[in-house]
């Protein structure tokens, strides 16, 4: 069975800083695409940032610059490091990993940022 596990996510002010980890296991994802979604209150689920297996990456524009995805060496594991955190910043951020017709989900780790 395949798991997503994120963890990182907590409470930090304006301006700070996070890194969210995600590792994976029951599957290997190195071909598999994998990346960050957030949502907020009230909002739909939206793409934060991906990195394909081979590392290209793709970011939201209201991330570009503040934020950055990586993988580990194992490719089964994906990292995002956000600086310069923003209040709407605010949501609950989901792990994913897809390929093909499959695509998998972490449980979400929330990130409040607020002073």
């Amino acid at each position: 069975q395949v798991h997503l596990v994120e963890s990182g996510g907590g409470l930090v002010q304006p301006g700070g800083s996070l890194r969210l980890s995600c590792a994976g296991s029951g599957s290997i994802f190195t071909l598999h695409t994998m990346g960050w979604y957030r949502q907020a209150p009230g909002n739909e689920r939206e793409v934060v940032a991906t990195i394909t297996s081979y590392g290209r990456t793709n970011y939201a524009d209201s991330v570009k610059g503040r934020f950055t995805i990586s993988r580990g060496n194992a490719k089964n594991t994906v990292y995002l490091q956000m600086n310069s955190l923003k209040p709407e910043d605010t949501a609950v951020y989901y792990c994913n990993a897809m390929l093909n017709a499959a695509n998998y989900w972490g449980q979400g780790t929330q990130v409040t940022v607020s002073s």
